[in-house]
Order: C-alpha cells, then sequence, then structure tokens
C-alpha cells in the first residue's frame, strides 16, 4: 500500500510538473490519466504491479 501511494503522489507529481512547463497538454494528460485508470482494471494490472514491485527492490542494490 504505500508504495503504491508512493508511486500515485510520483507519478502525480511528474503529471503537474509536465503540465506546468506546458511539456505535456491538457489533452494528453488527461489521455495518459485514463490510460493508468482503465490499465488498473485490466488483467494486466497485476503484472504491472509486480514489474514496479521488482524495479522498487532492485534499486537499493545499484
Amino acid at each position: 500500500m504505500a508504495v503504491t501511494l508512493s508511486l500515485v503522489l510520483l507519478f502525480g507529481f511528474l503529471l503537474a510538473l509536465l503540465l506546468r512547463s506546458k511539456t505535456l497538454g491538457a489533452g494528453s494528460a488527461f489521455v495518459a490519466v485514463m490510460f493508468g485508470f482503465y490499465l488498473a482494471s485490466t488483467g494486466a494490472a497485476h503484472t504491472v504491479n509486480a514489474l514496479m514491485s521488482a524495479v522498487i527492490n532492485a534499486l537499493p542494490n545499484l
């Protein structure tokens, strides 16, 4: 839960930063958010979650 919440905050911050710097338009941001929302409700959600957990667990070993 803590890792998921941290990733949501991280990606939310990055999305806000891209919008503020006008690198990403509002329409693109909406598409990115909706893609993530619908991806979370598919069968790929477990695979994406496992991949992100593996990346997070590998970072301290670098």
